[in-house]
């Protein structure tokens, strides 16, 4: 986590982790007739954009309805996140780092079937990408995803046991090598194994395995979002550069509202709202000035400056969609196991 952003939020995580902790199975603040209260448990590196975008949804629900509302937040591996809300967090809204983790929510009860509908871009307010960081200079001179299986390149990466990135980057992997060994899946199982036998550390999260590459100096690459790379750059200028391969993926956050809890807790218009207001203007702004790729194409494009819009990304479609994704790649079993077994 880089320097500067660790002080300012540290005790924003603190306070979180506390309130998120008595919250879990609770709700006892959303009976407070003076004040509406929700919580969203969201994945790793989305701390410093939630943390904007709640101040501006508070003052604009406050002038539409005359009413307050204080939203807590929760962040973690995406996987991880999911799981605590099924095992009993009080989440009233979820905005996690692949549909998977919002469909083994709905597929425990919590959420209505149809929810990937319920908002536009099949809820997925801002996609994202991954992309390399290294050290300024590059001195393994790391271009591509080829360069990552070199004997003496050291990789620093989330566990896609419990992280969304790690499983994005996984399929970003998968798609180049079935390019480059024409759909042989034997080479492209050895390719991908390379990959993660270079791995040095995996955390179980974003934003750990950044703190691990920029705070604690490890590994010669670090492997993870685009907002993460570009927000390290941001802080540290003149230490980093971000590699863009020359292929990778479309990844997609999906949001939704977590339905039994926000029928319990009375809160579901504002948890519509909170999710609806994304899609806004100004919500697609703050979400660009945090260093996510805003959905709506017009206002993508004022980001340009920002974003590698000509990179090949290819989509989850590509893989079936994401429960055919996960049953194939990332269950007990399939092809990561298999690979990272060896």
């Amino acid at each position: 986590m880089p320097g500067k952003i660790f002080k300012k939020i540290t005790v924003f995580i603190i306070t979180t982790i506390l309130i998120s902790a008595s919250l879990t199975g609770c709700g006892n603040d959303k009976k407070d007739k003076n004040k509406i209260t929700i919580t969203n448990i969201s994945y790793d590196p989305t701390r410093e954009l939630y943390a904007a975008y709640n101040q501006v949804f508070a003052k604009y629900y406050k002038k539409k309805t005359g009413k307050e509302v204080e939203i807590v937040q929760s962040h973690g591996g995406s996987g991880s996140q999911a799981r605590s809300v099924i095992e009993g967090n009080d989440a009233d809204v979820v905005t996690l780092a692949l549909a998977h983790d919002i469909t083994a929510i709905e597929q425990n009860g919590l959420i209505k079937k149809g929810w990937m509908n319920e908002f536009d871009k099949n809820s997925s307010p801002y996609t994202s990408t991954i992309v390399f960081l290294v050290r300024k200079g590059n001195k393994k001179n790391i271009k591509d995803w080829n360069d990552l299986i070199k004997d003496d390149v050291e990789g620093i990466t989330p566990d896609p046991k419990s992280s969304g990135a790690a499983d994005w980057s996984v399929l970003a992997i998968w798609n180049y090598a079935k390019k480059q060994f024409h759909g042989n899946q034997e080479q492209m199982k050895d390719f991908l194994g390379k990959i993660y036998s270079n791995v040095l550390i995996m955390d179980s999260g974003a934003r750990g395995a950044t703190t691990t590459f920029v705070e604690n100096g490890q590994g010669d690459v670090l492997i993870d979002w685009e907002n993460e790379a570009l927000m390290t750059l941001q802080e540290y200028p003149d230490e980093y550069e971000m590699i863009t391969p020359s292929i990778s993926i479309l990844a997609e956050p999906s949001v939704a509202i977590v339905d039994e809890n926000a029928d319990k807790n009375n809160t579901q218009k504002v948890a519509k709202e909170y999710l609806q207001y994304l899609y806004s203007d100004e919500g697609q702004r703050l979400i660009g000035k945090n260093y996510y790729r805003p959905s709506n194409k017009k206002i993508l494009k004022e980001f340009a400056g920002t974003f590698d819009l000509s990179v090949d990304l290819c989509t989850i479609d590509s893989f079936g969609g994401w429960d055919k994704a996960y049953e194939d790649f990332f269950a007990d079993g399939g092809i990561f196991d298999q690979v990272y077994q060896k």
